[in-house]
């Protein structure tokens, strides 16, 4: 199943620049294999030189060695990607691990400390790094999250948090920088075929019936999210479903002492509020 949503198939990227972290394998290869084949020039950042080396040499691209978690290192990727080809247009945050851990007894710091600096501050330096070359001439920036950012997931509470940062990161700057030419968005796949999916989650989906993703559907809602022109979107991808923007509920809006509206939603004020403070 393709998504029907936007059509990316006469789209092309010739001449673009984009730089994805967590490039050696998964969604990050196949989103550089897809990039490339449309005439993108693509570097890959991970922290597995071997393979990210073979998928740089496969596409034609450049390989930049980077540990997300570190501010300098991201800082220094987009850096060199800028000295390489004297632009970026496409960022993908893709980067990701599971903790693997909860917050009782089975809670380890440094597993938090390392779940947490490659899944959100990743994200945070990744973005921070883009924007800045992005800033006078626009761009697009896409973030791996998860379903684990739109539901809760009790088997692994602390990825389920990184997750819902991302997301709520990417519905924050997807307003705050549209109106700049900068259009920021998230993917957010169910289990997919990846080596973040342990054999023992692996055995747990099968017995339920629940199939995992091909990472080409993952790449398609990718394209779908660069395609669509629009900032603060988080695309839900599940097996059998066209992937499209996850529709989320507004709060209510805040009322006066006297206990009339003074605005119809939430939304309103976090919108007001953004105008004012010029991010």
């Amino acid at each position: 199943m393709t998504d029907q949503r936007y059509d990316t198939g006469a789209k092309r990227y010739d001449g673009k620049v984009a730089w994805i972290t967590g490039g050696a394998g998964g969604f990050g290869a196949g989103v550089a294999r897809r990039l490339s084949s449309l005439g993108a020039n693509v570097v890959l950042s991970d922290i597995d030189t071997d393979n990210g080396e073979k998928v740089a040499a496969e596409v034609g691209g450049t390989f930049v060695a980077c540990d997300v978690s570190s501010y300098d290192e991201n800082m220094a990727a987009v850096g060199r990607v800028v000295e390489l080809h004297r632009r970026l247009d496409i960022a993908f945050l893709n980067a990701g691990i599971a903790s693997g851990v909860g917050v009782g007894d089975d809670f380890d710091l440094d597993r938090y400390r390392q779940a947490m600096g490659v899944n959100l501050d990743g994200v945070v330096f990744g973005m921070h790094a883009a924007l800045g070359a992005m800033q006078d001439r626009g761009g697009q920036i896409v973030a791996t999250a998860s379903l684990a950012g739109l539901v809760a997931t009790p088997f692994d509470p602390l990825y389920g948090a990184n997750k819902h940062g991302v997301v709520g990161l990417v519905r924050a700057t997807g307003a705050a920088y549209a109106g700049k030419g900068v259009f920021i968005n998230a993917i957010c796949p169910g289990f997919a075929d990846t080596n973040i999916v342990s054999a023992q989650a692996r055995d747990a989906l099968s017995s339920i019936g629940v199939p995992l993703l091909a990472v080409d559907r993952v790449v398609d809602a990718f394209m779908s999210a660069l395609a669509s022109g629009e900032g603060g979107q988080c695309w839900y991808i599940q097996p059998g479903r066209p992937s499209e923007p996850f529709r989320f509920r507004n709060v209510p809006g805040p009322r006066d002492e006297s206990g009339e509206p003074v605005s119809g939603r939430a939304g309103d004020v976090q919108e007001t509020l953004t105008e004012q403070s010029g991010h």
